[in-house]
């Protein structure tokens, strides 16, 4: 032990957190220098990543990909969808699954049991793909903004998430307070248990926001308008079907006889696709690792 009363490393720990340490560095290298490349290579010129000069930093620094996204229609009509897409089923998804979880958390809810039971059910079996899709063409919602919206509107695991946090966090006494004041069921709902419960809330926006915004399965069956397509449908046409009209894009004819044109603007894509994400996330990023260790403990 050391005079300040710490307890000194021996040679083997020392050595044991070296290997550690280095580890976890090229651990964060591999992890955030694919990141670093794309971003490199979207603000680069197109024939600089044609050629492969990009390595770390932006060789001959050029907006001409970000120029050609926002001058395309098709982009900026993608993006504008997702955007309603992934604010509006955010709103729809954590409405619902507060509306789900909260009374299965109550132990005076009769039957609670056995909807959980049959929640948990349907994380385990489905119905497959054709079913699932003759049931959204019945209902009348297939090629309508609601086919993104309706099918997955809540996720299984989300509400056992906010279930068992509600049991944790929201104690009975309180409820029965509030019932004596003469607070109705509603009442205390909105009241009491939302503003207690604005970690999981954090969470729920956070993973649901993140599953709307990278959704492109269910867009990819159920829409056929290409004026209702999100964002991800147009990146999967220009990364896996090449398809570019460069006829629809601003002064973008000299772009598009390059021939890294179409690299450019997957770089360029894959860095306007992950703003919104990365924008929000520090604004939950407190609440969202206090809510999802206390979410997912056994309630």
């Amino acid at each position: 032990m050391s005079r300040a009363g710490v307890i000194k490393e021996s040679f083997n720990d020392r050595i044991f957190m070296f290997i550690i340490y280095g580890f976890l560095t090229l651990l964060l290298i591999t992890e955030i220098y694919p990141l670093i490349y794309i971003l490199s290579s979207s603000f680069s010129s197109s024939q600089a990543v044609v050629e492969g000069r990009v390595w770390l930093f932006p060789v001959q620094p050029s907006l001409e990909g970000y120029k050609a996204i926002f001058a395309n229609p098709n982009i900026v009509l993608g993006y504008r969808n997702s955007l309603l897409y992934t604010f509006s089923g955010v709103l729809i998804s954590v409405s619902l699954t507060i509306m789900i979880a909260y009374p299965l958390s109550l132990k005076t809810f009769v039957g609670r049991r056995l909807i959980t039971m049959l929640l948990v059910f349907t994380m385990l079996f489905s119905g497959g793909l054709i079913p699932f899709y003759l049931t959204v063409k019945a209902v009348g919602i297939l090629d309508t903004p609601w086919a993104m919206l309706l099918p997955n509107a809540f996720a299984v695991w989300q509400v056992i998430i906010a279930r068992t946090f509600f049991q944790m966090n929201i104690p009975a006494e309180l409820s029965e307070a509030a019932e004596l004041d003469g607070c109705t069921d509603l009442g205390f709902l909105i009241r009491v248990v939302i503003p207690l419960s604005k970690p999981i809330i954090a969470v729920l926006v956070l993973m649901y926001a993140v599953s709307y915004w990278n959704a492109y399965f269910d867009a990819l069956i159920f829409l056929k308008s290409a004026n209702l397509f999100p964002l991800q449908i147009v990146l999967r046409n220009i990364l896996i079907m090449n398809s570019i009209d460069a006829s629809m894009m601003m002064d973008a004819n000299e772009l598009a006889a390059r021939q890294g044109l179409k690299d450019l603007l997957k770089y360029s894509l894959i860095v306007i696709a992950t703003l919104p994400v990365l924008s929000i996330y520090p604004f939950v990023q407190k609440h969202f690792v206090q809510g999802i260790m206390i979410g997912s403990l056994k309630g």
